[in-house]
């Protein structure tokens, strides 16, 4: 899948990645720092019926989020991940094979515990009002 949008199709955007891939758990979001990988995630989980208020988990790593149909996600953001021993010390391993789904920034550190299915979301920057996505499958 490959879209260009703005702020206002993010809904749009959404709706899209949820249709075409609807049974897949892990998500990876990649983009330089300010691609809008964070509100991209905030977008799909509205989608999803997320209750909670949500925000970026860059401190915290992960944040866990139910939706009305009681359903768990979890949203990570590795950006400030010194190694890998701190994604053995959250559990990620546990995350990733909870069949909850995992969306998660800043993939890069923690390549070696990922499952072997995953979605990957690559936005770029068009301009400061424009991004530009690419999704595919690595199975």
């Amino acid at each position: 899948m490959e879209a260009t949008y703005s702020e206002q199709d993010l809904t749009e955007v959404s709706q899209d990645l949820l249709e075409q891939f609807p049974d897949q758990k892990i998500w990876l979001f990649i983009g330089e720092m300010g691609a809008g990988k964070t509100t991209l995630i905030k977008s799909i989980c509205e989608r999803l019926g997320v209750l909670d208020e949500m925000s970026s988990p860059t401190f915290s790593i992960v944040n866990q989020y139910q939706t009305e149909k009681q359903e768990e996600l979890y949203h990570f953001d590795f950006y400030r991940m010194e190694d890998q021993e701190e994604a053995v010390n959250i559990g990620i391993e546990d995350y990733f094979f909870s069949g909850n789904r995992c969306f998660i920034e800043w993939p890069e550190i923690i390549t070696n515990f990922l499952p072997d299915k995953y979605l990957e979301i690559s936005i770029k920057l068009v301009d400061s009002n424009t991004r530009h996505l690419t999704a595919s499958m690595n199975e």
